[in-house]
């Protein structure tokens, strides 16, 4: 899954000669809190969150500040067909709740965790009607590719496997999640190959 698939396109921006009560209130109004400041032909100017107006805000009334001189200048964006997972791993390492999505230059969307986070969620399957096994398999006695098999020779279908990598020496755990199914079967030949089912879901 790619940016493109999960940016918000219906944007409400700003230009860097507004105040910052402007900016306060257009972020009120419109419930959000990352708003870019563009100029006429959508060209990326700057950023700025609410926490950053809210710092400047008492400044602001003793002086007259505009955005131009709070936003930040050069901030982090990503582009539409960049992977989400290296979105999702800028916002995590530097701490942020959003990004500018730009194509050569212009704002073309934003995405926020709650955008990345609804996506992941949604390829793990996890508001949909399903079944759930967490296993501890030991490679190479057995391997994902045969612990697979084994599931679908039950007829279930994998929507989704979560790797949870091992300490040394130890176990690897996969959180596999299945369409709804009768698990009874399967957990008897797990538990007959010597698989350790950590827990399960009907």
């Amino acid at each position: 899954m790619i940016v493109r698939h999960c940016m918000a396109t219906e944007l409400v921006s700003i230009k860097k000669e507004a105040s910052i009560q402007e900016a306060l209130n257009l972020m009120k109004e419109h419930s959000i809190r990352h708003l870019p400041v563009v100029d006429t032909e959508r060209t990326l100017l700057g950023w700025v969150t609410d926490a950053d107006l809210r710092g400047v805000l008492i400044a602001s009334m003793l002086e007259e500040l505009t955005l131009e001189d709070v936003m930040v200048r050069k901030p982090y964006a990503v582009y539409p067909d960049m992977p989400l997972d290296e979105a999702a791993h800028l916002i995590l390492e530097k701490r942020i709740g959003g990004l500018p999505v730009v194509e050569k230059g212009k704002l073309v969307g934003i995405i926020t965790v709650v955008d990345i986070l609804s996506a992941f969620i949604s390829m793990m399957g996890m508001f949909t009607q399903s079944s759930r096994l967490d296993v501890k398999i030991s490679p190479p006695l057995v391997s994902l590719q045969e612990l697979t098999r084994l599931i679908q020779d039950h007829g279930a279908k994998i929507i989704s496997i979560c790797h949870s990598s091992a300490l040394e020496g130890a176990e690897d755990t996969y959180t596999i999640r299945l369409q709804k199914i009768d698990l009874k079967p399967i957990l008897s030949e797990l538990k007959a190959k010597g698989i350790q089912v950590v827990s399960s879901i009907p």
